[in-house]
């Protein structure tokens, strides 16, 4: 009995130790499982950032290839430009360097031998455009009669780069012309940028000798 006993004693030790191993092996399998579940997240989560980078820097090449491209445009036209200015004889731009009224923005001009700008033609207004960051008068204003332009010559206006919706004299004493052009700004158009202000507002002035 006593040997029946120890043997029982001796299966039940081996049946538990195989127990305990079993459960051992499956929960280092259970663990394994979980941190190859983790991995495999963490490399899905890596390859969709890496997906989204190339994304983002292809998009920004073309933005910088399209401005580049706009850039050297708008230099190529410049240039023909000026060639054709130069063709009809020297010419002398510059601005004046204080903020004033139309009127004093003038005499800032005739002062120095020239007067505010008069532009005529397609290629005069985009090498003048070319030349302004900022808001500026140019020789144009109905003054005398509203809503009939005239230059500083007294030649009527016969071709307008008007901005859209200009002019439109909204405040009713919109009189003098300003040249209001964002170069940064792809969408605006050097040939769409004349504005009608109030003639008493300061700004600069472009002066043509």
């Amino acid at each position: 009995i006593f040997m029946y006993t120890e043997m029982l004693i001796t299966d039940l030790d081996l049946e538990h130790r195989v127990a305990t191993k079993l459960r051992e092996t499956l929960e280092s399998t259970v663990r394994g499982s979980r941190c190859l579940v983790l991995i495999t997240v963490c490399f899905q989560v890596i390859c969709v950032l890496l997906l989204i980078n190339n994304i983002l820097l292809s998009l920004s090449r073309k933005n910088l290839e399209t401005r580049v491209e706009y850039l050297t445009a708008e230099k190529d036209q410049l240039q023909r430009d000026f060639d054709s200015l130069n063709k009809k004889g020297p010419v002398c731009f510059f601005m004046s360097t204080e903020l004033k009224s139309w009127s004093e923005s003038r005499q800032y001009c005739r002062d120095r031998g020239a007067d505010l700008v008069i532009i005529n033609t397609d290629e005069k207004q985009r090498f003048i455009s070319s030349l302004v960051s900022e808001r500026v008068w140019v020789g144009l204003s109905d003054t005398e009669n509203e809503g009939i332009m005239k230059w500083v010559d007294n030649s009527t206006l016969k071709q307008g780069f008007w901005l859209k919706g200009e002019p439109n004299n909204y405040y009713e004493n919109e009189d003098c012309i300003e040249l209001y052009y964002k170069r940064d700004q792809v969408e605006m158009s050097p040939l769409n940028s004349w504005n009608d202000q109030p003639c008493s507002e300061k700004k600069k002035g472009i002066c043509e000798k």
